[in-house]
């Protein structure tokens, strides 16, 4: 079963992770939280859960300007070509659904498959912010404490600098 927001929130508050959470409107892209994002401070988020034609599950946590080439990015990771992983299988890895994709959600990911990415950029923030499993609502947490609850989940982080990527 899916960890909800209460579950979520007691899984940072035993890792002493400190965390606000803003509720708002429902937002399915980076676009329509402008207004929003306005109001928070620190680095803001855009997710995507992927899938390579062999298998391979990629959670990517980036900067909301940050350019993914997808192209490229699967020879870096060593991985065949990407593709969006279907809702259902989001669903079922991670407990979300499209437009609710976070790295939160790696709490539902047990046991771990899924290779967690995150964008050089984002961890240039001391703040980042991430939709709490639904997209009703911001949460946000120190940058060096997305590390501590992705490898508390189980999830040893790969750190990618998304701009050597797109110049390479």
């Amino acid at each position: 079963m899916s960890a909800d927001r209460a579950r979520l929130f007691t899984f940072l508050d035993e890792l002493d992770i400190a965390h606000t959470t803003m509720e708002h409107p429902p937002v399915f892209s980076v676009e329509e939280g402008a207004e929003i994002k306005a109001q928070l401070p620190g680095g803001h988020t855009k997710n995507l859960f992927l899938k390579d034609k062999k298998g391979t599950l990629i959670l990517i946590s980036a900067l909301g300007s940050t350019r993914i080439r997808l192209n490229q990015l699967h020879k870096k990771l060593q991985c065949a070509r990407f593709s969006f992983g279907k809702a259902a299988l989001m669903e079922d890895v991670l407990g979300v659904t499209p437009g609710s994709v976070t790295a939160f959600a790696l709490i539902n990911d047990v046991p771990p498959q899924v290779r967690f990415i995150v964008d050089a950029a984002l961890l240039e923030h001391d703040v980042v912010n991430f939709h709490p499993l639904k997209n009703d609502a911001t949460t946000a947490i120190a940058s060096a404490d997305l590390i501590k609850f992705a490898k508390a989940t189980g999830h040893d982080p790969e750190i990618i600098d998304f701009v050597c990527l797109a110049d390479g």
